[in-house]
């Protein structure tokens, strides 16, 4: 990190997502300033966590913001050179938070646009905007030039991956109309520390469909710590641009299958004699490919 960007602050908005709160606490770890914009959900353990360090982290603001109303978006950005969006539903995704996603994703670009102090915009999407759509199992490589299908979506009921491929495909259209420097993050399954206690709902909203998307070599998990320094690194690296596939592992094994089981208990309940469960020992093909992450990351010492 250079010394220009040490002193730089920083937005993430809304800081009280698991993915929002692990960037929050790696970037006060780095020495930047975090304005913390923090969405009217109901109050949750990670916010509480969030206005407690308030209190004694000189660098840490709290914003209370509405993505729906713009000018909420616009106080919280206020002398900020950097803007982490990481919009996600804490109930978890039907047909209407589609809508409300798309429109706050809008607000947040349109936001970011109107404040001269902002350099970047950092988009935290999902791998659901690209793997969802009739031939993904014919597909050899499926990479960040891929998006997932609207109709094949709507048709499934995936409203995780079309809310994540609505929103984020408004970002893009919004951020090039208006000449905006902004990067996005599209990770796998998101693991970590009590990711079952503090992201329950959004996680069983990504699975839906798991079964397909292991068989088609599509199902994939990552650190939220390093997804967080992903992020970060997207923001420091200038060279950084356009869409980075995130995930540690691909999920292609009865093996690994499991492991992600047992990682996301109690969430998903272990089969009651696992050990029978593999029995077979067919490995699926891998299709996801994250070779611009793999650049970025021996770019720097971020990750």
């Amino acid at each position: 990190m250079d010394q220009e960007k040490s002193h730089s602050c920083c937005c993430v908005l809304d800081a009280s997502t698991y993915v929002g709160f692990w960037i929050l606490k790696k970037l006060l770890s780095r020495g930047y300033s975090v304005h913390a914009a923090i969405r009217k959900n109901g109050e949750s353990e990670i916010e509480e966590t969030i206005r407690e360090m308030e209190a004694s982290e000189e660098r840490l603001v709290v914003y209370d913001v509405d993505v729906l109303d713009y000018q909420s978006i616009l106080v919280s950005l206020k002398t900020c050179n950097a803007v982490f969006c990481c919009l996600d539903s804490p109930e978890g995704y039907d047909e209407k938070e589609v809508d409300l996603e798309v429109r706050g994703a809008i607000n947040v670009v349109e936001a970011c646009g109107r404040t001269e102090s902002i350099d970047k915009i950092v988009f935290s999407s999902s791998l659901t905007a690209s793997i969802w759509r009739d031939n993904i199992g014919t597909q050899k490589d499926v990479d960040e030039k891929c998006w997932s299908d609207q109709d094949f979506c709507r048709n499934k009921k995936l409203w995780h991956a079309l809310a994540k491929m609505l929103s984020e495909k408004a970002a893009w259209a919004l951020a090039m109309d208006r000449r905006l420097n902004m990067v996005s993050i599209n990770p796998g399954l998101i693991v970590g520390p009590s990711v079952a206690q503090y992201n329950p709902r959004p996680t069983m909203s990504y699975l839906k469909g798991a079964a397909q998307m292991y068989e088609n070599g599509v199902l994939a998990y990552v650190d939220v710590k390093f997804l967080a320094d992903v992020h970060i690194r997207a923001y420091e690296d200038v060279s950084a641009c356009g869409r980075y596939f995130c995930f540690n592992q691909i999920v292609n094994t009865e093996e690994e299958a499991l492991k992600l089981v047992e990682s996301l208990s109690p969430l998903i309940p272990m089969p009651p004699r696992y050990e029978s469960v593999m029995q077979g020992s067919e490995v699926y093909e891998e299709r996801l490919r994250n070779n611009k992450l793999s650049k970025l990351v021996e770019a720097g010492s971020a990750c």
